[in-house]
Order: structure tokens, then sequence, then C-alpha cells
């Protein structure tokens, strides 16, 4: 990547973030939602990104007919400071046997994708299938930042990833992931 002497956890990490926040509120050029398969809004992150974005939001997710397990579709951010949310419905953690990790990687890998397609260059991330869908956070954290980390090694287009989480616990997670998997 032309970085000189860094090392990749160095490199990694001028375009990756992890921070406890508010999603609604990331200063990026996409946020993505971690929806259900209808995309017409739920509870958690959904409901906030729906709220905040206004009923314009709702009026083209209407449009979509809905978007499958680890797939993700994207729209215009309305009322939120970024330009597109792009929705992806998280696997219901049902004890591993069901390709929950797989799922659960194919979400951030088809947001990153959408948003290259895009021209997305920054985008903020929640902590996906975490809350109601109960998806262990420590192998949510590994799968999630693995994914990121995978493709900036890949791409030199994105400027800036950012992990949103919602409690210093869920960032903890994160952080000892980024650390496990760049050490």
């Amino acid at each position: 990547m032309g970085q000189g002497n860094l090392t990749k956890g160095d490199c990694e990490m001028k375009r990756l973030s992890i921070v406890k926040g508010d999603i609604v509120k990331a200063k990026t050029d996409a946020i993505v939602n971690a929806a259900n398969t209808s995309l017409l809004g739920g509870g958690g992150v959904d409901g906030a990104i729906h709220r905040a974005a206004g009923p314009e939001l709702l009026a083209e997710c209407e449009t979509l007919h809905g978007c499958r397990t680890g797939e993700a579709k994207i729209t215009k951010g309305y009322k939120l400071k970024a330009k597109y949310v792009i929705h992806t419905p998280g696997p219901i953690w049902r004890g591993g046997k069901w390709g929950e990790e797989d799922l659960l990687a194919n979400c951030y890998r088809n947001c990153l994708a959408l948003a290259k397609e895009y021209g997305v260059k920054s985008i903020a991330f929640p902590s996906i299938s975490t809350g109601v869908y109960r998806f262990p956070i420590d192998l949510a954290a590994k799968i999630a930042v693995g994914e990121i980390l995978h493709f900036l090694e890949t791409d030199d287009t994105m400027e800036q990833i950012i992990l949103v989480c919602f409690d210093e616990g869920t960032k903890a997670a994160y952080q000892k992931a980024f650390a496990e998997l760049t050490a």
C-alpha cells in the first residue's frame, strides 16, 4: 500500500476506526443499517435510522421489496448527514449451525462492494446482529473486523471505515478483535 515502514495494523488503523457513539450522527458518505429482511424499519439501529432519515426513507425502502439475509441494498440518506444508507439484514443466531458466520461475513462484503460501486469514500457500520439477533459479540467482532481488513488490503479507494459501537463492551470486543487480527 505504499505506507513505508508501518505495520499492517498501522496501515489499516489509519482507515479503520472503532468508536462508541450513535451511528445516526456519523458524518460519513454512507451508514449501514442493520435492517430486517422487510427493510421497513424495526427496533434498535434500524428504527433509529428510519426515524432520523424521515418518512422518505421508508417510502424508498418499500420500492426495494425487501432484502435477503447477508445481502445489501442502498437508498438515499434523506435527513441523515450520510448521503446513503446501505441496508443489510444480519443473521439471527441459532447456535452457529445454520451458516450464521458466513451470512454475517456476507453482510460486510456486500455492504463494502455496494459502497465501492457507488463511490463511497467513508462508511460507518453498526455491530450487525449482536442486539436482538443475539449473535455472540466476540465472534461477530472477529468476522466484522476480518472482513473489513481483508477489504482494505485490496482496496485503495475507501478512505475511512468506522465501526460505531453502542456501548463500551461492544467497543472493547471490536478493539480486541482488531488487536488479535493484526498481531
